[in-house]
């Protein structure tokens, strides 16, 4: 017998969930521009189906520091209390519609300061805006949650900052910490105090390594600054030879460390070549946890039923694949244990279960 073919209404249909995504990566084109001119801020097109487009391509550099530069047009409208408000609540939707039952937003609070509002401020209104989009999928049928990660620039100094932060709201919808921008010359271990202060308030967090920068990057984040999960992650394969793996690798395998992998988005910026040979296949075939998400929705172009779908299609993923890495993702969320399961048992497995 053949399995049934896995088309895009049953992957539309399937509960989903999504550990990596950045708020201000994830706007409405639509929204976007509507924003853009109520601040004053010009836009590269002002039609929102010629944006979205302008975004993929700008982001199909194959270069993680052009990539970034692309979000210099989403954080202008992230600025003030109306567009963080709007931004959050159209986040939370968009995944509901999408199919996610949870998912964990990320943001830098430091980048949503030059209207004036102060960084407890920024976390308030986004936190805010999230409720008011969970209360209205709940009211549509669609209910999902989600929790916050907060991030600190790991080019910048105010990263302590913002690991203080998170540990302040860390009982108001901050579920952990995380360090984003770019990789390469700017390594983890250069804010371990952070690290540090997280570990001895108990708040989990994740770290951008093994994109941009090798080996070097994923060990620092594991081993020196102590995180529970790393973002991207993809070049652990360097520490694979003939399906051997070297004490890197077996550690993040052996003790189940989620790699939060982005299929698009390691395309667009260079640290894949294809989706067909994207290494989340070869590692979720050695028994690795990774986890499939969508990194920035709209600079990528991308949903989580469509890297899905890719995956489907071009590297012949099944059900059971995809099942397989939506547990994996509720297995290392950053929500208690107890939550986890009852959204795998109540919500993921017979989801998935419907589906065949």
């Amino acid at each position: 017998m053949t399995a049934p073919r896995i088309d895009a209404d049953i992957i539309r249909r399937l509960p989903k969930v999504v550990l990596h995504d950045h708020l201000d990566g994830g706007l409405r084109p639509a929204s976007l521009v509507e924003l853009a001119a109520e601040v004053g801020h010009t836009l590269p097109e002002t039609d929102p189906e010629s944006l979205a487009a302008w975004f993929y391509e700008a982001a199909n550099s194959g270069d993680l520091v052009r990539y970034i530069a692309t979000f210099e047009h989403t954080l202008a409208v992230l600025q003030t209390r109306e567009g963080l408000l709007r931004a959050a609540e159209e986040y939370v939707l968009d995944l509901a519609a999408d199919g996610v039952v949870y998912g964990e937003v990320r943001y830098a609070p430091e980048l949503n300061t030059r209207g004036g509002l102060a960084l407890a401020e920024v976390v308030e209104t986004v936190q805010e805006g999230l409720a008011a989009g969970m209360a209205k999928a709940a009211a549509q049928g669609t209910p999902v949650r989600v929790g916050t990660l907060l991030c600190g620039m790991r080019m910048f100094d105010r990263v302590r900052e913002a690991a203080d932060l998170a540990v302040a709201f860390r009982d108001a919808g901050v579920v952990g910490f995380d360090i984003a921008g770019a990789e390469d010359g700017f390594p983890p271990a250069d804010h371990l105090a952070a690290f540090e202060h997280l570990r001895r308030e108990s708040v989990p967090f994740t770290i951008h390594a093994g994109e941009a920068h090798g080996l070097p990057s994923i060990h620092q984040a594991l081993q020196v600054c102590g995180a529970q999960r790393i973002g991207h992650g993809v070049r652990i394969t360097e520490d694979i030879v003939d399906g051997k793996l070297g004490r890197l690798a077996a550690w993040v395998r052996d003790r189940r460390v989620a790699l939060e992998m982005c299929p698009t988005s390691n395309l667009q910026t260079g640290a894949a070549t294809s989706i067909a040979e994207h290494p989340i296949t070869a590692l979720k075939d050695l028994g690795f946890r990774v986890t499939l998400n969508t990194d920035n929705r709209l600079v990528s172009g991308t949903t989580m039923s469509r890297e899905m779908g890719l995956l489907v299609e071009e590297a012949g993923w099944t059900l059971d694949d995809l099942r397989t890495v939506t547990v994996n993702a509720l297995k290392s969320a950053f929500i208690p244990f107890d939550e986890r399961n009852a959204l795998i048992r109540d919500v993921v497995l017979p989801g998935y279960e419907s589906a065949r």
